[in-house]
């Protein structure tokens, strides 16, 4: 039921000026900023090796001389190890950390207040429609930094480390004065930046920016989405059991491991629907200045034409394995920081602004600690 002009039963700001309760939601809202960018940051470094992966099969060779040819997860895994070694796992880390920083942020920290904007101004578009405009606005915000970072850390997972690079061109017998812009090796993430902003300008820093706002819209909706219907479906058993007398309440507590669970769910799911907009979007990043793809549109003409349905879900495991633990861990850890760090204060905030119905607002106002409706993660 959406949320009506006056204060309803039970509501915990109720007769606080309306004032007011926009600085509470102020106040915390910038927690769910350093929350959501702790947590993005977290998720990438512990995630980050069968990010590489992925990269390498979804690149399909591009970058460079074409190194990367491997199609299944277990041979570009032995490829990585016998040429890298374990290093080259994690080769565009840094970039990956920025990036998944300032996305984690922008996320949950705009999704709070686009969410209550929602529900309380267009209570029309309350529940799923909410979540979904919600998490797109708060990643569509983050892309801004996001894709640099994305552009230069997937061109450094490609590369491999220096001496597996330098071994590549000393077989192929190429003189250096015809090496091209995409076969310079970045030694980091300010090497890259500026190479790339003076041999391909702007352009090529934010090469595919609107082929990953195609990906990542999508995805930040979905994601919220399922989170919420799983929670929901949790809540709806939860009162069942209740009413049958196999529980002795009628409110759930949310655990850590159920909010891990629910949340690898969500971001697997939504991963594995969108990768075909990821394969594109990693095409289109890759290839610099060889131009093999036009376009969004060219890219989808040609990958269509030379490998078949099968060529935009290449990478779809190790994409689908890498979001299920790294959406569990980041909504875990946001959980987990937020009701350690943010207390009744968020619980009020989250009240306040979510379209309850009357019973399910009292079953929940006792239990500060609960988080009704809590926003998704990144990309």
């Amino acid at each position: 039921m959406p949320r009506s002009t006056t204060d309803p039963p039970g509501d915990p700001l109720q007769g606080v000026h309306k004032d007011s309760r926009g600085l509470i939601r102020v106040l915390v809202g910038w927690k769910e900023f350093l929350w959501g960018g702790l947590a993005g940051a977290f998720g990438e470094t512990i995630m980050h090796p069968v990010d590489t992966l992925k990269t390498r099969i979804q690149s399909a060779g591009q970058f460079g001389y074409q190194q990367q040819r491997q199609t299944n997860i277990r041979n570009v895994l032995k490829s990585v190890l016998a040429t890298d070694g374990i290093g080259g796992l994690y080769r565009g880390i840094i970039p990956g950390m920025a990036g998944s920083l300032v996305t984690g942020a922008t996320y949950f920290g705009f999704i709070e207040s686009t969410k209550g904007w929602l529900e309380e101004k267009r209570p029309h578009l309350a529940g799923p429609w909410a979540h979904f405009l919600a998490g797109a606005a708060g990643d569509t915000l983050g892309s801004v930094i996001y894709v640099p970072c994305e552009v230069i850390k997937q061109r450094m997972q490609v590369q491999g480390s220096r001496k597996a690079w330098e071994q590549a061109y000393s077989r192929a017998a190429i003189p250096s004065s015809k090496l091209s812009v995409t076969n310079v090796y970045y030694s980091g993430l300010f090497h890259a930046t500026r190479f790339i902003l003076k041999h391909e300008g702007w352009k090529g820093l934010y090469a595919g920016f609107f082929s990953t706002l195609a990906r990542d819209v999508p995805f930040a909706g979905f994601q919220i989405m399922f989170y919420e219907a799983f929670r929901e479906a949790v809540e709806r058993g939860h009162r069942k059991w209740y009413l049958k007398g196999l529980s002795k309440s009628n409110q759930h507590e949310f655990s850590s491991y159920e909010e891990f669970l629910l949340g690898g769910a969500a971001g697997g799911l939504s991963a594995f629907l969108t990768t075909p907009l990821d394969v594109i979007k990693t095409r289109l990043q890759v290839q610099g200045t060889s131009m093999r793809y036009k376009s969004w549109h060219d890219a989808l003409q040609v990958i269509w034409r030379t490998e078949g349905f099968r060529g935009f879900f290449k990478g779809c495991v190790p994409r689908v394995v890498w979001w299920c633990p790294a959406s569990a861990l980041t909504f875990m850890a946001v959980e987990k920081l937020r009701r350690q760090f943010n207390g009744n204060m968020h619980t009020k905030n989250q009240l306040a602004q979510s379209g309850l119905s009357k019973d399910r607002t009292e079953a929940t106002v006792d239990v500060p600690t609960v988080v009704v409706s809590p926003p998704s993660q990144i990309r």
